[in-house]
């Protein structure tokens, strides 16, 4: 699965660290997501469309 998260991290001028924080997560979940290592719990893909004011389907895709 493909995400947004780096680049709207990216456009705030956060640091993966600062993203971990507002989310609740260690800053090696959030270098997962990004790269696409690790796709996120529900929860966690909840908080983060949350804090960048998109739906799940706009953060998160198929990469098909």
């Amino acid at each position: 699965m493909r995400n947004r998260v780096k680049d709207l991290r990216a456009e705030r001028a956060w640091t993966q660290a600062d993203l971990a924080q507002r989310v609740g997560v260690s800053r090696q979940a959030i270098n997962a997501i990004e790269t696409g290592k690790f796709d996120p719990s529900l929860p966690v893909a909840f908080r983060l469309a949350r804090l960048f004011d998109q739906r799940i389907e706009e953060l998160f895709f198929d990469d098909q």
